[in-house]
């Protein structure tokens, strides 16, 4: 087990898969945040995942504090961040989870909980931004108490923008995503008063949708900023989504420089990060554990 003790505010999608990910790796979670789901709900929501399947572990509840295979995490239920006693729980990390509290001030409200560190998962307006693979190098303890892991899509299309432009410069590129839908979306028609589409069945539709991943790998990789753009497609899957990445180069490249350039970041630098497949994979899984990679690049097969 690590040193690392860890706190999660906001146990919905991203949460519990954090729990999920920190518990595969050693990492301990002392404390769990969320003032909308009771303790005996965060038990069964932990256990039961119809996208990534049951949790294959013990999961119960006692005394205010949820157990899983016998690890004790202390279970509060602050609306404000800054009242939620991470210190006296022995959070040094928190990863701020919940989609609200982005910006370094609401997201600075947890070190007022005794808190030293605060990881956002999604984009802020203002706290630095990092896509491990592509800047983690330029993390600067001393000042960042407050990051960024961007998002879903920029961390899948980062790492590739990164080799391609290392490899070969990219003057200019637009981005397409295929993207899974989400929770915000509506199972059947309803009302969505800021994009009337958006309130469009989600399991019966392609919803165009925007998407701020291309601008934020200019945030990333800032010789990039400003040079990628991109648009977003929500479609009826659960779960994985496909970046389709359109480049025009500074140099002359084949495909198969391109290809090898990214199978070996793969297998070199940017290994457990970005994946290589030349089989024909789909994006469904099955029941197989977790893929780690931020991204996967699928190479065409050949004519």
């Amino acid at each position: 087990m690590s040193d690392l003790q860890v706190g999660i505010n906001g146990f919905g999608r991203i949460g519990r898969l954090v729990l999920r990910a920190c518990l595969q790796k050693g990492i301990k979670v002392v404390a769990i945040n969320d003032p909308f789901i009771d303790l005996q709900y965060m038990v069964y929501m932990f256990k039961y995942d119809s996208t990534h399947g049951r949790y294959h572990g013990e999961v119960s509840c006692s005394d205010s504090k949820l157990i899983v295979d016998g690890n004790q995490i202390s279970v509060y239920q602050c609306k404000n961040p800054a009242e939620i006693p991470w210190g006296s729980a022995g959070a040094k990390y928190v990863v701020e989870s919940t989609g609200v509290f982005l910006s370094n001030e609401k997201a600075g409200a947890h070190l007022q909980g005794g808190a030293s560190r605060v990881v956002v998962s999604a984009p802020s307006p203002d706290a630095p931004m990092f896509v491990m693979g592509v800047n983690e190098d330029k993390y600067d303890p001393s000042s960042m108490t407050i990051v960024s892991n961007a998002s879903c899509t920029t961390n899948c299309l980062a790492p590739l923008a990164k080799v391609i432009h290392d490899n070969f410069g990219i003057e200019e590129a637009l981005m397409t995503t295929v993207h899974a839908y989400t929770a915000t979306q509506k199972t059947v028609d309803g009302p969505s008063a800021k994009a009337w589409r958006d309130g469009r069945g989600a399991g019966q539709n392609i919803i165009p949708a925007s998407t701020g991943a291309a601008k934020a790998v200019g945030k990333v990789i800032p010789e990039l900023n400003g040079k990628l753009t991109g648009m977003a497609f929500r479609v009826p899957v659960a779960d994985v989504s496909v970046v389709d990445l359109t480049c025009r180069l500074s140099k002359p490249a084949s495909y198969t420089e391109i290809k090898k350039a990214v199978k070996a970041a793969s297998e070199g630098p940017m290994k457990g990060i970005l994946g290589y497949t030349e089989d024909q994979v789909l994006t469904l899984r099955g029941s197989s554990p977790h893929l780690w990679n931020s991204g996967l690049f699928r190479s065409r097969p050949s004519s």
